[in-house]
């Protein structure tokens, strides 16, 4: 979801861009109940180039476009709003909504394991605390969402900001959800806990937590929120949107940014150690989605591997519920750069004779 900031930036754009004539992407929130009854949900995938220039560019750096589509459905009119973004491993996708829906779907790759497509969708209301489905903007609000080791879900909330617990049972559903230990700290109504993910490395109940203005918080369930070294966006117009954790200790996060010139864009840093103090902190690589590619209000990143064995990296879209934008899901192949060559050892004088 749009925080107060980039709600600044928007309807400033907006009045910008109608003096121009030109369309701006403004949110239109229109509360409809899903066309089909249950949970299954029919998909339609439209592959989109990594960017408008001809011929497209294949890579961004050292990561290589896996493929990308836009995603749509007939069967609901609720598919919209998609926060955060999770990978079970098998190729399960998870995602959460600003109206409090649980969005489900498996990855769909082609033989050269490039992205083309999702299917065995699923959409289903959020649990309340008293099993019944969330309602109303206050309380549904979902922006992150993760699994911990043990199967059992954390899902974040802005507006009436909180983490809940859902737990795993037996026959693979979930129950009603419990409050989880969330940071000690007052959040703007909808600047609040937009990334959250399972950080096995410090314990099988750990859980890193971000705020859109950067701050980053260590959490367990056992325990209370300690605050770390804050991951600031480059200037105001950023917002830190999604976390996703990899190679041990190292996470990647995201954000996005909003101006009337630009549009949207992106940006993932791979980072070595959140927990790292601040002057030890540094980024292993970065991906920005600027200019001639393709891009939109991106706030969830997950990471796998590809069949190559590269690090892939999947952004998903929160089309905002937009007539002007899309919900998109992208896929980058990143490898590192390989080592350098050691430097020759000197050259010893000549001895004199």
């Amino acid at each position: 979801m749009i925080g107060a900031r980039l709600a600044l930036i928007l309807g400033l754009g907006v009045a910008t861009l109608g003096q121009c004539g030109r369309p701006a992407p403004t949110p239109v929130v229109t509360p409809v109940a899903p066309v089909k009854v249950g949970p299954e949900i029919g998909l339609t995938t439209t592959p989109v180039p990594l960017s408008s220039a001809v011929p497209p560019p294949v890579a961004i750096g050292r990561f290589v476009y896996a493929g990308g589509i836009a995603i749509t459905s007939t069967d609901t009119s609720r598919l919209h709003g998609l926060s955060d973004l999770h990978l079970d491993g098998t190729g399960g996708l998870l995602s959460v909504s600003d109206e409090g829906d649980l969005f489900e779907a498996r990855l769909q790759l082609d033989e050269a394991g490039r992205l083309v497509g999702l299917t065995n969708g699923k959409l289903s209301p959020l649990q309340g605390q008293d099993g019944k489905p969330l309602q109303g903007k206050e309380w549904a609000d979902a922006e992150g969402v993760t699994v911990l080791p043990n199967g059992d879900r954390l899902v974040s909330f802005e507006r009436r900001h909180r983490i809940w617990l859902y737990p795993r049972q037996a026959d693979g559903t979930f129950g009603p959800p419990r409050e989880a230990p969330k940071p000690a700290t007052t959040f703007p109504e909808n600047e609040g806990m937009e990334a959250i993910v399972a950080y096995p490395v410090a314990g099988p109940d750990a859980y890193l937590v971000g705020g859109e203005e950067g701050e980053v918080w260590l959490c367990r369930l056992s325990a209370a929120c300690e605050t770390l070294a804050p991951q600031p966006p480059p200037d105001f117009t950023w917002g830190l949107t999604s976390f996703a954790a990899f190679d041990g200790k190292a996470i990647a996060a995201l954000y996005r940014a909003y101006d009337p010139i630009r549009g949207w864009r992106a940006q993932v840093r791979f980072l070595a150690d959140p927990r790292a103090p601040a002057n030890r902190q540094y980024p292993i690589a970065s991906l920005t989605l600027d200019g001639a590619i393709t891009r939109d209000n991106f706030e969830g990143v997950a990471l796998s591997r590809s069949p190559s064995g590269a690090t892939r990296v999947y952004l998903l879209s929160d089309d905002n519920d937009a007539g002007s934008q899309r919900t998109l899901l992208l896929a980058f192949d990143w490898t590192p750069a390989p080592p350098e060559p050691p430097a020759p050892p000197p050259k010893k004088p000549a001895r004199r004779r």
